[in-house]
């Protein structure tokens, strides 16, 4: 089963007097790199999820936030001032208005509302609870987030899957075609070959006949493409039994694809043969389109 580095889950909970938003998403990259974002007032979190993140992942750029909010109990002060947050918001209001009178000028009278407003003057309030029953219960929560998560990672696996399947098979016909043109070329090649040594031979003088034709050899070896097809054939065959496994394959997959690509190259350079040479462009064009896809493996 293919699995796509790129997906997406969010996830809600409660429990303690506490509600939290679970958001994770995930994009392609060479390695697992994990990015988080949790509140670090709950002891011990980061280290438990990111346990978690890398045996349930392989690979991928994962981003995932945690927001935790406290539910006030009735009667409980939920909020609180910072006496010294205030002290200096009050401060720099007064030399703001030192500064504008100098100047002439006349500002409006800030209000409590307004002087609440400012960031760090308005905080939650804090106590020595203990964060265990809190850590517990979220890290309860992560595997089914984690499951969300891997359901959708699956079903853009298995979108990404038919895409490259049908691009294989659309490698696999040109490269059978491929074989029709070589061994059309190879017919036509030994023909103009033999023609070519006949008219040497007719017209020079002490030829050595028998090096002459080791080297018209040699000229019809390098030019053999059946090689490079059979590789190809195999590789076709390599990539569908990599879709087929379970488990991460992206990076089989891009060493694959190198190799797709080395071969239709050499290809191309040894087809001199307008026919071969567009079906070995073809091929670069469509090898190409694949490894966009595959950059998306797990």
């Amino acid at each position: 089963m293919t699995i796509s580095m790129t997906g997406f889950a969010s996830r809600k909970g409660q429990a303690h007097g506490y509600a939290w938003i679970w958001d994770i998403r995930s994009v392609n990259g060479k390695g697992l790199d994990l990015r988080l974002r949790l509140p670090d007032w709950v002891d011990g979190l980061e280290l438990a999820i990111r346990a978690e993140l890398q045996k349930a992942l392989g690979r991928g750029n994962v981003n995932l936030t945690l927001k935790v909010t406290r539910e006030a109990a009735e009667g409980e002060a939920g909020l609180q001032v910072n006496q010294a947050a205030l002290m200096a918001v009050l401060q720099a209001l007064r030399r703001v208005e030192d500064v504008a009178m100098g100047a002439g000028v006349m500002l409006g009278q800030p209000t409590a509302a307004d002087v609440l407003g400012v960031r760090g003057v308005l905080e939650a309030a804090s106590g020595d609870e203990d964060t265990a029953p809190l850590r517990i219960a979220l890290l309860a929560d992560l595997p089914a987030l984690l499951d969300d998560f891997a359901q959708m990672r699956a079903a853009e696996g298995a979108a990404l899957n038919g895409v490259i399947a049908a691009q294989l098979a659309e490698i696999s016909a040109l490269t059978s075609a491929a074989k029709v043109q070589a061994d059309a070329r190879r017919e036509a090649g030994a023909a103009q070959l033999r023609d070519a040594l006949a008219k040497v031979l007719d017209n020079a003088d002490g030829v050595d006949e028998a090096r002459l034709s080791q080297e018209l050899a040699m000229i019809a070896v390098k030019n053999d493409v059946t090689e490079e097809l059979d590789r190809l054939a195999a590789h076709v065959d390599a990539a569908a039994a990599l879709l087929q496994e379970s488990g991460p394959i992206g990076r089989k997959f891009d060493f694959l694809m190198q190799e797709f690509m080395r071969e239709a190259n050499t290809l191309c350079s040894k087809a001199q043969a307008l026919h071969l040479t567009r079906i070995g462009l073809d091929l670069k064009t469509v090898i190409d389109q694949m490894r966009e896809q595959v950059q998306n493996v797990e």
